[in-house]
């Protein structure tokens, strides 16, 4: 991933000396567990621990042999003495690739997950700040019913708390090792010298392995990060939809200082979340790559390997930087919710249809001739510009079953807002925020 969609810590993961490092780590444990097993001698196994490597060395080393993780074993190998026979001992290269990639999968997963834990708690102080903030419900882009900004964001935090318990699952089937050999057999290193290596690291075992760890387990992480990558699309689409001009129902920060255009002073774009939609087709073109790496040839090909490279990275570090930019997005977005209010009421009551008809089925008519009574005035509203509400109010037909009381509450968002504490309560969510004091409050005055 280019620098400009990195953050530190999530770069930090993907370090090339991390890289060695983790793969260090794998090689030592290994050496302890041969140790423990009593098959190399402990005096060699605690001198081993201070092999180190230079990555100038490693390349150097590569650069004859073409072959990176021996490159890496006999760099290690350099820096000690004779017990440096015991490195690698049994092993294949993929037992220590595929374990040391397990290691910075699960820095990356936590990482990931702390960001995520952090939009949960906006999303929830946000729902609650807004529960009541009336807004028109749209489908198809069009008018529907009446809804709550604060529902929106309900569904948003449900949807967030999914992404979590996906993440946790993916990355506890990527929290695994393998030290079984070259086909997984288990033929030069045995099952316990796998279970101790594993254990000291923090990994559980593959239960069965060929030379790698299966890529299913792989493409299941990566999937989980293009989940969540979906989700942060869908929740900036949304507010770049609420942002246009002639919606402008809430809209991205725009700090003192911040151009929008090179050109026309006066924009004020959603680049940030046109950003994150952006990226988050990137997650997507890596989900389907990982999914072609899980059929391997036999015991393993190298044909994932390339291509891991590329998209494991890139998807941690993609997908860290998304969240990055969007939680602040989503905690200091400028809601209008008198815009919102007043767009409730643009269309003269055509967004109560519903409510009027089911009046009327309550009241004895069909539903096929209330439905049709509520199109005619529709139609004439929409084409004419007509109050769909005084049109209502004015028929006979109408009047002739519903009082003027009916046709009240009929016009209201009352009915739409009967049942808003339910969901809030299946969310677990009964609490009611904290008014925030009139001078940190910001005055919407438009």
């Amino acid at each position: 991933m280019i620098p400009r969609y990195s953050r530190p810590e999530m770069a930090a993961v993907w370090d090339r000396q991390v890289y060695f490092e983790k793969q260090r780590d794998v090689e030592l444990a290994a050496v302890n567990a041969w140790a423990r097993a009593g098959r190399i001698p402990a005096d060699d196994a605690r001198k081993l621990m201070h092999a180190s490597f230079t990555l100038e060395r490693i390349d150097e080393l590569e650069s004859v042999n073409d072959h990176e993780t021996n490159a890496f074993v006999d760099a290690l190998a350099e820096s000690v003495g004779p017990e440096s026979r015991w490195l690698h001992l049994g092993l294949t290269s993929s037992d220590v690739l595929d374990t040391g990639l397990a290691l910075q999968l699960v820095d990356a997963a936590d990482l990931i997950d702390g960001r995520l834990a952090e939009l949960e708690d906006v999303l929830t102080d946000q729902a609650l700040t807004h529960k009541h903030t009336l807004m028109i419900g749209r489908s198809h882009g069009v008018h529907a019913e009446p809804i709550t900004f604060g529902l929106k964001l309900l569904i948003w935090l449900g949807e967030v708390q999914r992404h979590r318990s996906r993440l946790a699952e993916a990355r506890e089937h990527i929290a695994v090792g393998k030290i079984s050999g070259s086909v997984g057999t288990h033929a030069n290193v045995p099952p316990d010298v796998e279970d101790w290596t594993c254990e000291e690291l923090g990994l559980a075992v593959a239960p069965v392995s060929n030379q790698i760890v299966q890529r299913d387990r792989h493409a299941h992480f990566v999937c989980a990060l293009a989940l969540i990558a979906s989700s942060l699309d869908k929740f900036a689409t949304e507010l770049r939809s609420l942002q246009r001009t002639e919606i402008r129902e809430a809209e991205e920060p725009f700090e003192a200082g911040r151009h929008g255009s090179s050109s026309m002073p006066h924009k004020r774009n959603p680049s940030r979340l046109e950003r994150i939609s952006g990226l988050a087709r990137l997650l997507r073109s890596h989900a389907q790559v990982a999914l072609e790496n899980v059929p391997l040839w036999h015991e393993r090909d190298i044909s994932h390997s390339s291509a891991e490279r590329i998209i494991l990275p890139d998807a941690c570090i993609a997908l860290d930087y998304m969240l990055w930019l969007f939680n602040p997005i989503a905690r200091d977005m400028k809601v209008y919710p008198e815009r919102m209010a007043a767009n409730v009421e643009a269309t003269g009551g055509l967004i109560y249809s519903q409510g009027v008809m089911l009046a009327l089925i309550h009241a004895g008519m069909s539903r096929q001739d209330a439905y049709e009574v509520m199109q005619e005035h529709a139609t004439a509203s929409w084409e004419g510009g007509a109050s769909f509400q005084d049109a209502v109010r004015a028929d006979a037909r109408v009047t002739a079953l519903l009082s003027a009381e009916q046709l009240d509450a009929a016009f209201s968002p009352a009915p739409h807002l009967r049942w808003l504490d339910t969901a809030y309560e299946r969310m677990g969510l009964s609490r009611t925020p904290e008014p925030t004091p009139a001078a940190e409050r910001e005055v919407i005055t438009s």
